[in-house]
């Protein structure tokens, strides 16, 4: 099967301009939701990395949001709604881990909320990305469509 992405971005001309993301998104009814649990910036041993660094910790999880989304036929163009959670009450750690995240997503600046928290799961975790994505299966040739012949 190809994928084709369902996601509609809307930027409201009522609200402010200067948010860096869309105020809503839209998916068609028959598109595929994806729900991600948070990325964290876990390696491939579990191990937290970049310890102590709010960006560092935000591209490990960019990365590993990338890999689950790729492991459910999605890119990050398919995401409808993020969730950026930072540990700590200062909001230059919350701009610094956004500003990586924001990057990633480039022009699908897609609606998000981003968090001040008081601790996330893993020993010296700072930073933790929930998403939902969007796509639709289009079938291709060769594919069944129908139902199954008897």
């Amino acid at each position: 099967m190809t994928r084709t992405s369902a996601v509609s971005l809307i930027r409201s001309r009522s609200l402010s301009d200067v948010a860096e993301y869309a105020y809503a998104a839209t998916a068609p009814a028959e598109a595929r939701l994806i729900f991600l649990a948070g990325s964290c910036p876990l390696d491939e041993h579990g191990d937290t990395v970049a310890v102590g660094d709010y960006a560092g910790q935000a591209a490990k999880a960019v990365e590993n949001l990338r890999t689950a989304l790729a492991d459910a036929g999605a890119s990050v163009e398919d995401v409808i709604n993020t969730r950026v959670l930072v540990a700590s009450a200062r909001q230059e750690d919350l701009v610094a881990a956004w500003a990586v995240v924001r990057d990633a997503f480039g022009d699908h600046d897609v609606p998000s909320t981003l968090m001040g928290v008081t601790v996330l799961g893993y020993a010296d975790q700072l930073v933790e990305i929930e998403a939902v994505a969007a796509v639709l299966d289009a079938p291709t040739p060769g594919d069944q469509v129908g139902p199954p012949s008897a």
